[in-house]
């Protein structure tokens, strides 16, 4: 994921097919090379193959994004929900707003140009926005504009998440063990170690009670903190494969999504670890917790699964276009909003 300036390629399907498969042992068995793989995986968290977008000239991520009428078309990466306002983002520092539970989207005036990986609404005006060239944006009106408070392009570690546990203090993490913390709002960020290991750190998944965190992260690792990211406990679930999104659903439940379909749930905060059957192979990307209680889990080729039991057992409900899906949010109305290369989609639950 460092990025680095290369000879931009065609794209296919977006770059997502650009995406270099991994075996058990998390080594790299196609594609360019390790760098350009690196490169094309989405972080936030997200092994998403977006090698497009992340093949920008450099120095075109501190340009304030480009107005443009398709932008909910294009590709994006992450949302965030709060209240009746939801808000995605994407490549070439697309921001979009939603007031209406996505059915008219207004594009955000940002400032930078880069690809944005990851969204997080505190409530319905505050939020955070982070991507490539380390870029970390807040919002004060709902998405409408955005500031930059961090940008380090020449640290070539993109941010990949972000999670505050109020309007002060908050994380964001990415590639080559990336960590930085804020208890300020984002004003300043303080560079922190997670583990002794540069694991890209893919996603942050907050416990219900916001003083649990588990990173999802590559080569099979995840961590664990029980005091509110203060601290960091290494964790071995029996994959050793990259992880790439999950969902608690309560203080000691949580699960797990990652390559080529893997999917797996512990019930005792990440201590031991049951593996759900998927039928696929595509890799998973994120999970979300629906207003019935049920579960989606999304991932790359159109994979949409589906949970009634608490994650315990999936069904498929795949998209046939095969559009690879990066993230879900759940709608007011109890719909699901897929994110992905194909840029929204609504999804009745």
């Amino acid at each position: 994921m460092r990025r680095r300036a290369v000879e931009e390629k065609p794209k296919t399907k977006r770059g997502w097919s650009a995406f270099a498969d991994h075996d058990e042992a998390g080594s790299c068995k196609s594609g360019p090379s390790i760098a350009a793989n690196r490169i094309a995986a989405r972080a936030a968290g997200l092994a998403l193959a977006v090698l497009l977008a992340l093949l920008a000239p450099a120095g075109a991520g501190a340009e304030e994004a480009v107005r443009a009428p398709l932008a909910i078309r294009s590709l994006l990466l992450d949302g965030a929900a709060s209240g009746s306002r939801l808000v995605v983002v994407g490549e070439r520092g697309h921001i979009l707003v939603s007031t209406d539970g996505g059915a008219r989207w207004t594009q955000a005036k940002v400032p930078v140009r880069a690809l944005l990986t990851a969204v997080h609404m505190h409530d319905e005006r505050t939020g955070w926005a982070v991507g490539h060239d380390a870029a970390i944006l807040r919002t004060r009106d709902g998405g409408e504009t955005w500031t930059l408070l961090h940008r380090a392009p020449e640290e070539e570690r993109p941010l990949l998440d972000v999670w505050f546990r109020d309007d002060r203090a908050g994380f964001a993490v990415g590639a080559y063990g990336y960590f930085l913390a804020t208890r300020d709002g984002g004003e300043t960020w303080t560079s922190r170690t997670v583990g002794e290991d540069d694991f890209h750190l893919n996603a942050l998944i907050p416990a219900a009670g916001k003083r649990r965190l588990y990173i999802a992260a590559e080569a099979g690792v995840v961590y664990r903190s029980d005091d509110g990211g203060g601290t960091w406990r290494k964790l071995s679930p029996p994959y050793a494969g990259s992880w790439f999104g999950g969902l608690a659903l309560g203080e000691d439940e949580v699960l797990l999504a990652g390559l080529r379909g893997h999917l797996f749930r512990s019930g005792d905060a990440g201590e031991s670890w049951t593996r759900v059957p998927t039928g696929i192979a595509a890799t998973l990307t994120g999970a979300v917790r629906l207003p019935s209680g049920r579960i989606a889990i999304v991932g790359l080729e159109g994979a949409v699964l589906v949970s009634a039991d608490g994650g315990r057992s999936v069904t498929s409900r795949g998209l046939p276009s095969r559009e690879g899906v990066s993230a879900a949010l759940p709608l007011p109305d109890g719909g699901v909003l897929l994110i992905g290369e194909f840029g929204v989609r609504r999804l009745a639950d």
